[in-house]
């Protein structure tokens, strides 16, 4: 490999960490778990559609509306003249393209790490996604921020700030999450102390889907906040030492 990958990521505010997206991260770690140079360009929201179409890739899905949509991340990949987008997708291409670099679906797990993948997004994303929604907006910059509250709130048909209403329903919420951090706890727990990931001692793209999730949450808070201080020691700090364990691939280039 000559070139570094070039990576397609979306900017915040926290002074830190630059790139925030839980979506994102998954493609940040998995280039830096395989130890693939790259190089970031940021991108604000509302030109994820001009770069992409520029770009030449094709949207990842549909709009309310029925336009195209077009998402992030993105990667070129200037060693093989290849473009990819969606953080699965690339995955799965860094696997094939640099079969000498560690493996982030090591052979013959790729349809239970899937199907293990879509159980996270089923039990997980929904609860923690509405909790932290207005914080996910207030870390962008203001072309961003705008551009994310106006589509999320046309698509959910409501405020941001009412999906994490003060009181007894905020509370709710919050409890619904660690609910569901709770399940996934359990989860890795069938592996009855042999490792604190998914396959034990060896980290794969299923620790890294869960690993963007709990950074996207510790971002977006502030570590130093009241709420990611409450959510990181969740099971018994499990969340926290998690992050800590993936913490040599948080390459922030």
């Amino acid at each position: 490999m000559s070139e570094p990958i070039i990576f397609y990521d979306i900017p915040g505010k926290h002074p830190k960490y630059k790139g925030w997206s839980p979506n994102t991260w998954k493609t940040r770690y998995a280039l830096a778990f395989k130890g693939l140079p790259f190089k970031t360009e940021w991108v604000e929201y509302p030109d994820i559609e001009s770069v992409s179409k520029e770009l030449g890739v094709n949207p990842t899905g549909t709009k309310k509306d029925g336009s195209p949509l077009y998402t992030l991340p993105l990667i070129y990949d200037p060693n093989t003249k290849t473009t990819v987008v969606d953080s699965l997708e690339i995955a799965r291409y860094l696997d094939k393209a640099y079969p000498d670099a560690p493996a982030l679906f090591p052979k013959n797990t790729r349809t239970l790490q899937t199907a293990f993948l879509a159980a996270i997004g089923a039990i997980v994303m929904g609860p923690l996604f509405t909790t932290i929604i207005l914080a996910t907006c207030n870390n962008l910059n203001p072309r961003s921020a705008e551009y994310f509250r106006s589509t999320r709130e046309d698509l959910f048909g409501k405020k941001l700030e009412e999906h994490v209403p003060e009181g007894g329903e905020g509370t709710k919420r919050w409890k619904e999450t660690q609910e569901a951090f709770n399940k996934l706890a359990s989860w890795l727990d069938a592996n009855e102390g042999s490792g604190a990931f998914v396959m034990g001692e060896t980290i794969s793209y299923a620790d890294i889907d869960i690993a963007s999730r709990l950074i996207w949450t510790k971002i977006v808070l502030g570590e130093d906040s009241n709420e990611w201080g409450r959510f990181k020691i969740w099971n018994d700090g499990r969340w926290d030492q998690f992050l800590k364990s993936l913490e040599k691939y948080e390459v922030l280039s």
